[in-house]
């Protein structure tokens, strides 16, 4: 933190004054709004914009609730309350019911996001980096710098509680209900805000935080597939999760309060329990201990590739280990979709091509699994970025090793290691196929390997984009890759049911390879991304060469 950005503290005075444990918390606080001015702002209008998008869309998806009534069985089969909910109100669907149904979930998760990265990069990113340090040697209390981002958070949750409050409203949906939807967004926000206060305490790094906090919304999503795939309107399972929770509060159908005491509970004990751990540790030390690490260096430390491995292997075996289970998971479902086939609706197809529903649903996995693949990537990049912004990478140059051996080394470990989760998550999805099929099911496996790595380019042509940016617009480039890989999530679950122009789905970047195995592999579109791919790396790695080290 610079001498100019610092927030004017006078000296602190010694232990014996009485100094409060929230002194300072006010101005942290406005330090903090200035530094997320932007970041912040981005969040909440995002997340408010897609709210009344989707609140808004649904009337041009179905011009009348008899075409609605149509539509609703894609929420209602297993598949369907799979990936969206208990489908609460499907049987009676109105425009406000098929919002909360399909849409509100996905609002949610973003909260979360949100809410943990935000704690995250005020908490334990400023011991990481060594400016807590110096911002506690002045008048601030020891429960100042978590006070203000939870008030930061709270803010910032109330907001975006409004904004999807007033998408709904303006789309005329009940009042009551659409309290509620905002009401379930903002606790959820504050629940794993209190997560992350407490994950900062326990892990010395802020990747570890944000990988433990963020690993729990990912269990939450879990668990809450199978509870309510299990039933409509959920089983015993769905209440384990806090999204769960948040769903069982029935918007514009039973439009019950009580299930957001829960996460309000929650958030008030996990909130305690973070201020309570912080007593326990010293300022950038963490409760779970640090490994030791050997006695001597490994040989290939010494070698660029060697570095390179050392420094994103965390990040990608997180990714990997995460990715491959939700393969195996997404596997083990063919099965119920064989059986729930004849009574999935037609509107699936727009989902899952091809004439073989069974087929459709393993290249729709294949598919949605390559985009959080393609996630890995952009964050392992970003962990490049702040390997730079932290002083390594000038470091690391400091022996004989030019600038693109640098880059390359760490390329090459990117993209191997992408390439490996990609094989891993087909085998996984193919392992699952073939275990739960009655039906030949190993017939499936190879299939769903080569579908697999069939996305390689596409998640090629993202990390391509993004290290381009990484070596021309360094700040950009984090932000852009994220956008990317929103953006075609959001296209490749709901861009057949908007009916949006055909520059939208261009947009997409895994839209444009074909759907294996229904359709035969088109080499066209392959070879477009890969070229994409490797003109961006190429322009990347000119913009390095070029550009200061460090620059912010």
């Amino acid at each position: 933190m610079s001498t100019a950005q610092a927030p004017e503290l006078r000296q602190a005075p010694s232990p014996a004054t009485g100094q409060s444990t929230l002194a300072g918390t006010g101005t942290l606080l406005r330090f903090m709004l200035r530094r997320d001015r932007w970041r912040m702002s981005l969040w909440v209008a995002g997340i408010g914009l897609m709210a009344f998008y989707f609140a808004n869309a649904i009337q041009v998806i179905a011009e009348n609730e008899t075409e609605l009534a149509q539509l609703a069985g894609m929420f209602t089969d297993p598949v369907g309350r799979l990936m969206t909910g208990p489908a609460f109100g499907m049987d009676a669907p109105t425009f406000e019911r098929f919002f909360s149904a399909g849409y509100v979930l996905f609002l949610y998760i973003l909260i979360g996001l949100m809410s943990i990265f935000t704690v995250v990069r005020h908490t334990r990113a400023e011991e990481q980096t060594g400016r807590a340090e110096l911002v506690r040697a002045n008048v601030v209390g020891r429960h100042a710098p978590l006070s203000a981002v939870l008030l930061l958070v709270g803010g910032a949750n109330l907001v975006v509680g409004a904004l999807v409050f007033a998408g709904a409203a303006a789309a005329d949906y009940d009042v009551q209900g659409s309290a509620l939807v905002a009401a379930a967004g903002i606790a959820v926000g504050l629940f794993f805000s209190g997560v992350a206060a407490v994950t900062v305490q326990l892990s010395e790094t802020s990747r570890g935080a944000s990988a433990m906090a963020g690993g729990l919304l990912g269990l939450s999503y879990l668990i809450r597939m199978g509870g309510d795939m299990a039933e409509q309107g959920g089983s015993a399972l769905s209440w384990f999760s806090p999204l769960g929770w948040s769903q069982q509060a029935a918007p514009y159908v039973e439009d019950r309060w009580w299930p957001v005491i829960p996460l309000v509970a929650g958030t008030a004990l996990l909130t305690a329990l973070g201020y309570w751990l912080s007593t326990k540790r010293d300022v950038e030390a963490s409760l779970m201990p640090t490994r030791l690490g050997r006695g001597s260096a490994k040989r290939s430390l010494g070698t660029p590739l060697g570095m390179a491995a050392r420094v994103l292997r965390n990040n990608l075996r997180g990714w990997g280990i995460a990715l491959v289970l939700c393969g195996l998971m997404f596997g083990s479902y063919a099965q119920a979709l064989v059986d729930a086939a004849d009574d999935l609706p037609e509107e699936f197809a727009q989902i899952f091509s091809g004439d073989s529903m069974m087929l459709g649903y393993l290249a729709y996995m294949g598919l949605f699994m390559a985009i959080f693949v393609a996630a890995a990537g952009v964050s392992a990049l970003q962990q490049l970025r702040g390997e730079e912004a932290r002083g390594r990478v000038e470091v690391g140059l400091s022996v004989p090793m030019s600038r693109s051996t640098w880059l390359g080394a760490h390329l090459t470990v990117l993209l191997v290691g992408l390439v490996l989760i990609l094989l891993l998550v087909g085998v996984a999805m193919g392992g699952g196929a073939a275990a739960v099929l009655e039906d030949d099911g190993g017939r499936y496996f190879g299939e769903l390997v080569l579908a697999s790595l069939h996305q390689a380019p596409a998640v090629l042509a993202v990390v391509g984009v993004v290290v381009a940016l990484f070596g021309w617009l360094p700040r950009a480039a984090g932000t852009v890759g994220w956008v990317i890989i929103g953006y075609a999530a959001v296209m490749t679950n709901f861009g057949q049911l908007l009916e949006l122009p055909e520059l939208f789905y261009e947009l997409n970047a895994f839209g444009h390879l074909a759907q294996y195995p229904v359709q035969d592999i088109a080499w066209t579109p392959v070879l477009i991304l890969t070229g994409i791919g490797i003109a961006g790396i190429l322009l990347g790695f000119l913009g390095f060469n070029r550009r200061e080290i460090n620059r912010v």
